[in-house]
């Protein structure tokens, strides 16, 4: 990529992580595309939201639901829903329908609308686009070279997700005292940086605690299957993991873990009440300020191109409730760690940390850099059994 577009990813990166679109919805600092004093959103401003899933999921697309409600709730707007929609190249037939609809802000819930989405961005300069789970340097390494360069992106779109490597760490603190055989297993999605990055916080949490204990991650290739899901959480469970983590939109590992007497720890959305005896904790979102500030702006005709990226400390990342199981020391150790993360005194991502294969990646006292964490992560840290290419 470019050092023109790297010089302004960096600045948008550090802006997100100390003040993001997060904090000004929630009262705090801004960047220079503030908006937060701006005026109430028009009644007929045309809203629409893309799900790769379904908004009962009780996972992602449920919890991106509960933000659009908070959206409806807090504008008076009436948001136009668009579910179940694959993400690859497909989704462009649904992003151009929306624009030509007349959707003046149109929200993309997954990676893989990212091309698409810029694609009719750039041929709809009248509609605002936000990419979720996205950077804009990512369009630049795909697309077949389209967007070879920053010069070459939408300029009315802009991305948005946050820093779930904070919860996932903590989330592993919980999973490391929860296992009595040092045995963890964690169905995930797809070997892309984002599920990468919180496999690795997630071990790094579980190891913190419990030094020799691993991780065994099995692939579904799927955002959204129960059915498969449930399948390789209980392979598993049969191979001896006592404790299942997810990157999945669906609870399947939960009722699987249950049903084996095993604990879970899951993700996007507190969902104890799916398998209360197995919950442990979740890392969860709050995209209901993002989503209320960035309709203010378009309905006062800024269109937000920042690279947003929440974190706990500005409480886009939360961590779900702690089940029955969860001991009250580790509960404690679990917010005395958290709160470290939100003073900014700790970070996952801090060496010394090896490779899977026991190589040295960062020294003692070096923290990772947010643009490798995004795109270059491309392997697993040590602790972690199985490939990191799927």
């Amino acid at each position: 990529m470019g050092d023109q577009y790297m010089k302004k990813f960096w600045k948008l990166a550090a802006t997100a992580a100390a003040a993001s679109l997060i904090v000004a919805a929630c009262g705090g600092s801004d960047s220079a595309s503030d908006t937060t004093s701006a005026p109430a959103a028009k009644t007929d401003l045309k809203v629409a939201v893309v799900y790769i899933g379904t908004t009962e999921d009780k996972g992602w697309s449920y919890q991106h639901e509960q933000g659009i409600l908070q959206l409806e709730q807090e504008l008076g707007l009436e948001v136009k829903r668009v579910e179940n929609i694959t993400d690859d190249a497909t989704s462009e037939a649904t992003f151009e329908q929306l624009a030509a609809d007349g959707y003046q802000l149109i929200f993309a819930t997954s990676f893989g609308y990212g091309t698409p989405m810029a694609r009719v961005a750039t041929k709809n300069p009248e509609a605002c686009m936000q990419w979720a789970t996205g950077a804009k340097f990512l369009l630049t390494k795909a697309g077949g070279g389209e967007y070879a360069d920053f010069d070459a992106l939408p300029t009315n779109m802009g991305t948005y997700f946050g820093a779930a490597e904070e919860a996932r760490y903590l989330s592993g603190i919980a999973a490391g005292k929860a296992t009595k055989n040092g045995k963890i297993g964690y169905v995930a999605a797809f070997p892309i940086p984002e599920v990468l990055r919180g496999i690795n916080a997630f071990t790094l949490g579980v190891r913190s605690v419990n030094a020799e204990a691993t991780v065994q991650v099995t692939w579904t290739k799927t955002w959204f299957d129960p059915t498969l899901e449930k399948q390789a959480s209980e392979s598993l469970l049969d191979a001896g993991v006592d404790v299942l983590a997810m990157h999945q939109d669906t609870t399947a590992p939960g009722v699987a873990a249950q049903a084996k007497g095993a604990k879970w720890v899951g993700y996007n959305s507190d969902a104890a009440e799916a398998a209360p005896e197995a919950w442990l904790t979740a890392p969860t979102w709050n995209w209901g300020p993002f989503y209320v500030k960035t309709a203010k702006a378009v309905a006062a005709g800024t269109c937000p191109t920042d690279e947003a990226y929440g974190t706990m400390a500005d409480g886009m990342v939360t961590l779900g409730s702690f089940g029955k199981s969860v001991a009250a020391d580790t509960q404690s150790l679990i917010e005395e760690k958290k709160a470290a993360i939100i003073d900014g005194s700790f970070a996952p991502f801090t060496g010394p940390i090896n490779k899977q294969d026991g190589s040295a990646w960062l020294k003692d006292g070096e923290k990772a850099e947010l643009g490798f964490l995004l795109g270059d992560m491309t392997f697993f840290v040590e602790g972690v059994v199985g490939s990191a290419k799927g």
